[in-house]
């Protein structure tokens, strides 16, 4: 028998196309010889005419070029899951491009881009490649598939040197040149030699080099062709059915391809007895241990059988199963859809996260809590409860004990504490820094727990580069917000509250170099520091402040320039009668004491016991009606240090959402969308179908 070779392609390439070579040879013959005498021999009519029958006969014996129709894809039928996992594999890679590094999604944008090329090409035909080791058979079985010495075998290692096509119908030359298989190397089966052609329409055949070559570009060509095929044919045989090289190069990196696969163990008919079936048995065991499915009992997976192509003996059994197999039309959807799965499990570890990763409520307050303590949010309230209290004992106190504070303040030189107040120490602004940096390194350890590590990795970047300038901006709050919340917070510390800020009161001091975060607290004097709450940075924020949202806003700075006179607290309603009353109650001591005077120096009567009793409620009622105000201002006062610690606690907490937790959150939003995508990848990964 003689092969016909595939004339769609390389038609007029030489006499070397099969089934027209004779009919062009005589079409050459009459038209181009020459004579000895430079004259042409068809320069007669009957040789004209005889010239021109040769050639209709050879355009009627020319076989019809390929099909260039348009093609249906395989895989992309409605409803058909491939389609959407492509879709998702490709939003997969483009939502990670800029977390993830080129390697890592390399074999899934060859997936997308093999799986674009395969589409386009001819739906109507399986490629199926024989790959075999060294004196394996593979050439043979190729031939005896073919039913015409196509192949070359013989006893010289490697025989095969390039792949050798062999197509069963016509349109498959795109297909070819997907696998860069020349013109000349592409042949044409002999039709009508089993029963079973009918069936193996449609099939494109391609006989490999020797996947174990010595010639390093045989392995090349092996390893090229292997990853386009719609499915592979291996052929082994009793000798290396168990080579190390075929299982872990091969067969174990394609274990999730087996409905594509095709195990064949050749030469048989060197096994003595029962032999075979043992052997056959041993190598369904090494596919087992490799991980590839078995198919047996009308389960998926692969096929594995046993035959001689040198006697024939199974031929037909595989030349069955492969027309059952061509005829369903899945193998390119199977294939591609294995290499989807594939590409997903190589790419599990850089999206698939342990537990749930997030910033929980938890975790937000927590974070919230060491931002407050940084910028000493509760000793700030303190303080504010502090000068509450005081400035009730100052209006409310008698004016005996005023005097007595006043001449008591004088004597301690205060001018030294607001220097002290003012310079303030290294230690502090760093103790600060680092409580704030220890908050961002503890919210980014929180929020990465389980993650992969290129998340991970961008979440830490978000939060570190969030709190670059955090620091200042806590810094630029707590002067703002400890410096006027004495005039933002009138009417919220308690019922009955009324007064206004210091009019006179200048913002520009809030923001000066000298000012200090802990130095103003709300109400509260201008020697008082709160412990812990040094200043977190240094120069005015600017645009810095704008991004801590509404909570730096609601806070106005009302406090004078460094040694000014602080806002004072507001003043309860009740207040002014308690003024009155530690008024008259003075007044009763001054008129007791004069009426006794007055009676000493003899210009009033005598009489000791009505201006006693006077001096004496004076003198008792000034310290009831102080202690009274005392204990009526303790709710009042620890509303209004509580109010400071609040808005202090909210500015801060709103400073460090906008510059560090959206940023993360965001991160962690990316990952879970492109997590979606990846469980869209990979949820029919058990199927090609």
């Amino acid at each position: 028998m003689t092969a016909v070779t595939d004339q769609g392609r390389d038609r007029g390439q030489g006499p070397e196309h099969g089934g027209a070579e004779g009919v062009a040879g005589g079409a050459e013959g009459a038209e181009g010889t020459e004579g000895a005498a430079g004259r042409r021999w068809d320069d007669g009519l009957i040789a004209r005419r005889a010239a021109d029958a040769l050639k209709e006969g050879a355009e009627r014996e020319r076989p019809p070029d390929d099909d260039v129709r348009p093609q249906v894809e395989a895989y992309g039928l409605p409803g058909s899951p491939l389609r959407p996992r492509l879709d998702a594999l490709r939003e997969l890679v483009g939502l990670s491009r800029a977390r993830l590094d080129g390697d890592t999604l390399a074999e899934a944008g060859r997936v997308l881009d093999e799986a674009s090329a395969r589409q386009r090409l001819s739906s109507r035909h399986t490629v199926v490649a024989i790959a075999g080791a060294t004196g394996s058979g593979k050439s043979t079985l190729f031939n005896a598939l073919a039913c015409s010495q196509i192949s070359e075998t013989g006893l010289r290692r490697p025989t095969t040197s390039a792949p050798i096509a062999c197509s069963w119908t016509d349109g498959a030359a795109g297909l070819l040149d997907r696998l860069a298989v020349p013109g000349r190397l592409r042949r044409r089966p002999v039709q009508g030699c089993t029963d079973t052609d009918e069936a193996l329409q449609g099939l494109v055949l391609v006989d490999l080099p020797d996947h174990d070559s010595a010639a390093t570009g045989h392995r090349d060509q092996v390893d090229r062709v292997l990853a386009l095929v719609d499915a592979v044919i291996w052929v082994v045989d009793p000798e290396k059915y168990a080579d190390a090289a075929l299982h872990e190069r091969y067969l174990r990196p394609l274990a999730g391809h087996a409905e594509i696969t095709f195990v064949v163990l050749n030469q048989i008919d060197r096994l003595p007895g029962e032999a075979a079936d043992l052997v056959l048995d041993d190598l369904r065991r090494l596919l087992d241990e490799d991980g590839m499915a078995v198919g047996e009992h009308g389960e998926p997976g692969a096929t594995v059988m046993s035959l001689s192509a040198l006697t024939g003996d199974g031929v037909a059994d595989l030349r069955e199963l492969l027309g059952q197999f061509v005829q369903s039309r899945t193998a390119a959807a199977a294939r591609l859809s294995a290499d989807v799965a594939a590409a997903a499990a190589r790419l599990r570890p850089v999206y698939v996260a342990e537990g749930r990763p997030g910033l929980g409520e938890r975790t937000r307050e927590e974070f919230a809590d060491r931002l407050a303590e940084a910028v000493g949010a509760a000793a700030a309230g303190q303080a504010a409860e502090r000068e509450w209290r005081r400035n009730a004992g100052r209006a409310c106190g008698t004016p005996w004990l005023r005097l007595w504070r006043w001449y008591e303040s004088t004597r301690q030189l205060g001018g030294l504490d607001l220097m002290a107040q003012a310079l303030a120490p290294p230690e502090e602004e760093l103790t600060a820094r680092q409580r704030v940096e220890q908050a961002v390194r503890t919210l980014a350890d929180d929020a990465v727990v389980g993650l992969p590590a290129p998340w991970a990795q961008a979440v830490r970047e978000a939060a570190v580069g969030g709190a670059k300038g955090l620091p200042e901006a806590l810094d630029e709050l707590a002067r703002n917000a400890q410096a006027g919340a004495g005039a933002a917070g009138r009417g919220r510390a308690g019922g009955g509250h009324k007064g206004a800020a210091d009019p006179g009161a200048a913002s520009s001091g809030a923001r000066g170099a000298g000012t200090r975060g802990a130095q103003g607290v709300p109400g509260g004097p201008a020697g008082a520091r709160a412990p812990g709450s040094g200043p977190l940075g240094s120069g005015p924020l600017g645009s810095d402040a704008r991004g801590s949202g509404a909570s730096a806003r609601g806070v106005a700075p009302a406090a004078g320039a460094l040694g000014g006179r602080p806002v004072r607290p507001p003043r309860p309603a009740w207040w002014p009668a308690a003024v009155l009353a530690q008024a008259s109650m003075t007044l009763l001591q001054i008129f007791g004491g004069l009426w006794l005077l007055g009676q000493i120096v003899g210009v009033l009567e005598p009489g000791l016991v009505a201006p006693a009793l006077l001096m004496l409620a004076g003198v008792v009622g000034g310290p009831l009606v102080e202690w009274s105000c005392a204990a009526a201002a303790r709710g009042p006062a620890r509303r209004y240090g509580q109010e400071a610690e609040r808005r202090l606690r909210e500015a801060a907490s709103g400073c460090g959402r906008a510059r560090v937790l959206d940023p993360v959150a965001a991160e962690l939003a990316r990952y879970r969308e492109v997590r979606e995508r990846y469980v869209a990848v990979t949820e029919f990964s058990t199927t090609g179908r």
